[in-house]
């Protein structure tokens, strides 16, 4: 079964609708997820380098997979799911300054969320060098706009209940996958608008399954939250990259951090279309490169 991440985006609406539970399991999901885990890595894949020399990549093919991974949507809703289906998009990023909190699952031990925590406001601190947001952990009592949540199974239905915590009244199609997510789906990122300014992100939820070992942790935070910002499709033609399915990358590379600095850099902005983005990117990319 090829493991998959989802990233999403939706505007906010209210629903009041209960969402079901998560059928039970004949398997330990744990013990699932290190042997997929294990057969991924006797594969080669799982990889942490930044710059792997046997994956160059040149200044089109940057421009090229930004298109792809930026200017599209990788999931559609149908009768209130998430659904593979890429379509064409505007550009959407975050436009406000960022603030970020963990949730760790009361299951959660003790160890694992101290890690948890540590490695998502390291990586905030990275995100926010490399796009020049305004973006860092929350201090204690200010409200978050980018929530990480870290959970098992068996917690996920009560925290799609409780989302509206977080982020208002976020759409069915998000408590539906907080609260029943697929086997096959390590971890999914959320993020919302308004219809206002629906390019524009107010807010995002990223869910992490806590049965995940630390490593596998780590690469959802990475993915993730960089997808949360607005890099939301994944590309099979991307490399060296973690907006990849293949597995190959698990940790955010140079290729990486080039597509994150174009997607923040001034002379984009929220809701341009495809045909106005491209002409720009060999400007930027050459500045940048």
């Amino acid at each position: 079964m090829r493991w998959r991440t989802i990233s999403a985006v939706l505007a906010l609406a209210a629903c009041a609708d209960p969402v079901p539970a998560p059928p039970a399991l004949s398997f330990d999901l744990g013990t699932y997820y290190a042997a997929t885990e294990a057969e991924i890595r006797a594969q080669g894949g799982l990889r942490t380098e930044y710059a792997p020399t046997d994956a160059p990549f040149t200044k089109d093919d940057l421009a090229r997979n930004f298109m792809r991974i930026a200017l599209f949507d990788e999931y559609q809703t149908v009768n209130g799911h998430f659904v593979v289906g890429e379509s064409p998009s505007n550009l959407r990023r975050y436009d406000r300054p960022v603030r970020v909190r963990v949730v760790n699952g009361a299951s959660t031990p003790e160890s694992d969320a101290q890690f948890n925590t540590a490695a998502v406001a390291q990586y905030t601190r990275r995100l926010a060098r490399i796009t020049g947001l305004d973006m860092r952990y929350a201090n204690d009592g200010e409200r978050a706009n980018m929530v990480v949540f870290f959970l098992s199974r068996a917690e996920q239905p009560r925290m799609a209940q409780q989302l509206g915590r977080y982020v208002g009244a976020p759409p069915r199609e998000v408590e539906a996958a907080f609260a029943n997510t697929q086997v096959d789906v390590l971890c999914a990122a959320f993020s919302l608008s308004n219809e206002r300014t629906p390019d524009s992100y107010d807010s995002s939820v990223i869910l992490i399954k806590s049965e995940h070992s630390i490593a596998q942790r780590n690469a959802c935070v990475m993915e993730e939250m960089a997808q949360a910002l607005g890099l939301t499709n994944d590309s099979r033609a991307a490399r060296p990259s973690i907006f990849n399915d293949d597995e190959e990358f698990a940790a955010l590379t140079h290729h990486d951090e080039l597509l994150l600095r174009i997607l923040y850099d001034p002379r984009l902005h929220s809701g341009m279309p495809p045909n106005v983005v491209r002409p720009l990117l060999s400007t930027i990319i050459n500045d940048i490169w």
